[in-house]
């Protein structure tokens, strides 16, 4: 299955956003962690919190999370920490390929009663569910920020609280703040007490908390690329549910997106956010554009797209994660820019560059663009027909993933 993308000569819209997936599924959480009573609105309606929501309803004894790593990371630690309960968690193939073992080791070092089932180190898992002591662990910084999440959320389950101390450079700082400030609004005493050490109470989450989730800034990254790439001078698009002052890190899309010709403004009132074009003189346009990611890498295959269809230099660097993602997503930006004649540079695990572009604007070969079982991919590349029309996506239902309303929404 295939989907040819075109789009009107006009681009003037209110767009339909999902509910922020990081936000649902970490405050899903936490409604099961406090006991009763806590609910999430808003929630995300994407397959990845649905799974999250019938895994932590249903309770089944073998639970298949299909693609969702962010739910593999979140229920391990969660059902470690349910006593008397045992569950084996398992997924996808590609699941199947992704490593867990920091996580499991931490818990373990805690007291978690964990096995691999299949292969050591990857899932699936058979977790018995007991009371942890909690403590002081250590972890390598630069792993993934959903296994200290993952730690983080079931910390004040603990008898005597939770030490965290990250050793090394911070990676993706601000899905730990996310998860943070989600706690303390829960009732979680817990906080960052130098700049690698975090340090959660034994102190229980609130029952009854109502919690509303805000639009996905991530989800809103392919709005700004196609208004970066629209032709339409005047193009104009309405985002609801987007705040100012947000926990998601990947509201820094406003401020990266402000060199490539887009204007951010809040409307307080509506509660939305108003993009339009702002021009660029031709100086401007030829400087490199460089990022460090490590924050924001689910930012990174949208501004590779854009600049590249842009013909704008660039180097993002902090992108080691992109690796273990859904796919190996630097391999799959460098293979499909290459159906529009644009060559990719890889710097090893850390970067992604394009310093020098053919003479003609990009041309699409016709070639249908792989997705590789990664909604990321779909999306980033759909805009790409504002420059190229005509571009083919294959799989378009991965989009399922984080944006169900993708497809209707932009055609």
């Amino acid at each position: 299955m295939t989907r040819i993308v075109n789009f009107p000569s006009r681009l003037d819209t209110t767009a339909v956003l999902p509910s922020s997936k990081s936000l649902s599924n970490r405050a899903l959480l936490l409604c099961a962690l406090s006991g009763g009573g806590a609910e999430v609105h808003r929630r995300s309606d994407c397959d990845d919190t649905e799974v999250m929501f019938r895994a932590l309803s249903e309770r089944g004894s073998e639970i298949d999370i299909h693609g969702a790593g962010t739910a593999m990371r979140f229920l391990t630690s969660f059902f470690a920490v349910c006593e008397g309960e045992e569950h084996v968690l398992t997924g996808s193939e590609r699941m199947k390929q992704r490593p867990i073992s920091a996580l499991v080791n931490a818990l373990r070092e805690l007291g978690a009663d964990i096995e691999y089932v299949e292969k050591e180190g990857f899932p699936p898992l058979r977790i018995k569910g007991r009371k942890l002591q909690g403590g002081t662990i250590s972890l390598p910084a630069d792993i993934s920020s959903q296994y200290v999440s993952s730690l983080l959320m079931i910390a004040p389950m603990l008898e005597q609280g939770l030490t965290v101390n990250l050793c090394g450079e911070v990676l993706s700082r601000p899905y730990i703040d996310m998860t943070l400030e989600l706690m303390k609004s829960f009732g979680a005493e817990a906080a960052w007490t130098d700049g690698n050490h975090i340090r959660v109470m034994s102190v229980p989450y609130r029952q009854n908390v109502q919690y509303t989730v805000e639009s996905d800034w991530s989800a809103a990254s392919y709005w700004y690329e196609m208004v970066a790439l629209s032709s339409d001078r005047k193009a104009r698009v309405v985002l609801p549910w987007l705040f100012r002052k947000s926990l998601q890190g990947d509201a820094a899309v406003q401020h990266f997106f402000e060199p490539l010709g887009v204007k951010t403004v809040f409307d307080v009132e509506h509660g939305e956010v108003i993009l339009t074009k702002t021009p660029q003189s031709q100086p401007e346009t030829c400087l490199p554009l460089t990022l460090d990611l490590s924050g924001q890498p689910d930012l990174a295959q949208t501004l590779v797209v854009t600049c590249a269809m842009l013909r704008r230099p660039f180097r993002f660097t902090g992108l080691r994660s992109l690796r273990i993602k859904e796919t190996d997503r630097m391999a799959a930006l460098h293979n499909e820019l290459q159906k529009f004649g644009i060559e990719l540079s890889i710097e090893g695990d850390e970067a992604l560059s394009i310093s020098r572009y053919p003479d003609n604007a990009p041309r699409y070969d016709g070639r249908p663009i792989a997705t590789y079982d990664d909604h990321r991919m779909a999306m980033s590349f759909a805009p790409a027909a504002m420059v190229c029309p005509g571009v083919e996506i294959e799989h378009p239902e991965v989009v399922n993933k984080s944006y169900p309303r993708f497809w209707e929404s932009i055609l």
